[in-house]
């Protein structure tokens, strides 16, 4: 039934293949360039998925980015509808109706990427050396991909094996020995690489709560645990397609990251501050001509209303009519004593400089 996906991978490997194998001069069969045209091939299928699935990870993304923002909305439905989980089901999505929000759209990168790594499982599996040429592979180019090593270890061999080609790999490698170290390693470095991805995941989509947050915590334990103890069945070629596969996905979340950081985040505010525009102080400064603002601190200035225009300094003369708050009296040395309207005296120099000693007084008839 999947048989049309066994064979798109298995082209897609020998097209890399032959590029690979142009590059290093068509090394011989069984030889350690020959077994690196093989790795570089499986790389570089890794690229080709993860390329034609960027945009359905950058629609994840955003999708993300967009239920992180319907946190508020809903937290208030959830309020709103209590114990009525139909009604709260039906708000629910009539709120991201409204707002072209997806749930499923956080999966879409990961659907794809599970009928690949079978097909490839698969093909891996069956290949063993001097087997019939399968999924529009000769029989030359099947027998080679088996017996190319990756470190000592053939690409198709896996830390247990049984049956014909247990037999068959076993006449190449000599033993066990070769096998077991680089495939337990590669299990290693796929268990902790997931680890690390699924971290970086949680870091991306921003924090969570109720089920989702315990999702989380599964996947971040419960996931690289499982393919711990899979991947002895797994043959070397599919650990270095899962391991290549962490590299993109860390490689790709810590470019989303710093250019998409969760909202509330520190990178978010750190962003926002470094997109926000600068502002130029000569912007702030008045047009020519005009006269500048100053705030005005300390005591607060008189209105308008109340200074006369005519004598700003408040200075009294001959011709100016008496002040109805108080009177004055003139000395002979030119200082005055005035009363204030609550008749308390109060001494001092006139605000303006020394004038005349008449200056102040009634002019008698």
């Amino acid at each position: 039934m999947l048989d049309w996906l066994y064979t798109a991978i298995s082209w897609v490997l020998a097209r890399w293949h032959s590029l690979w194998s142009l590059v290093f001069d068509d090394p011989a069969a069984g030889t350690g360039l020959s077994g690196l045209t093989w790795a570089l091939s499986i790389v570089f299928l890794v690229v080709t998925v993860r390329v034609i699935l960027f945009p359905l990870f950058v629609k994840q993304v955003k999708s993300q980015r967009a239920m992180q923002e319907l946190q508020p909305e809903i937290q208030r439905l959830r309020k709103q509808y209590g114990s009525d989980r139909q009604g709260f089901a039906v708000a629910m999505q009539k709120l991201q109706k409204e707002r072209n929000v997806s749930p499923l759209a956080g999966c879409l990168p990961i659907l794809p990427q599970i009928p690949i790594f079978l097909s490839l499982f698969h093909v891996l599996r069956r290949l063993a050396p001097d087997a019939q040429g399968l999924y529009s592979w000769d029989d030359q180019l099947t027998d080679e991909a088996a017996r190319a090593p990756f470190f000592g270890a053939p690409i198709s061999s896996s830390f247990f094996m049984s049956g014909a080609k247990e037999e068959a790999i076993l006449g190449i490698t000599g033993g066990y020995g070769q096998i077991r170290v680089v495939a337990f390693l590669l299990i290693l470095i796929m268990s902790f690489t997931t680890f690390f991805t699924q971290k970086q995941i949680m870091r991306r989509s921003g924090p969570v709560e109720g089920q989702a947050a315990m999702v989380q915590k599964m996947l971040l334990y419960v996931m690289p645990i499982g393919l711990f103890v899979s991947g002895f069945l797994f043959p070397i070629g599919v650990l270095l397609y899962w391991f290549t596969n962490n590299l993109w996905t860390l490689g790709q979340q810590f470019f989303i990251l710093r250019k998409m950081p969760p909202p509330g985040s520190d990178a978010a505010k750190a962003k926002a501050a470094a997109d926000k525009p600068a502002v130029d102080p000569k912007t702030l400064a008045p047009r020519p001509g005009a006269k500048p603002v100053r705030p005005k601190s300390g005591r607060t200035a008189a209105p308008e209303s109340t200074v006369d225009g005519g004598n700003p300094t408040g200075d009294t003369t001959a011709d100016d009519p008496p002040t109805p708050t108080g009177a004055t009296a003139a000395g002979s040395d030119g200082t005055s004593a005035t009363r204030s309207s609550s008749g308390r005296p109060r001494s001092g120099t006139s605000r303006g400089s020394q004038g005349p000693a008449n200056r102040g007084k009634r002019k008698r008839r």
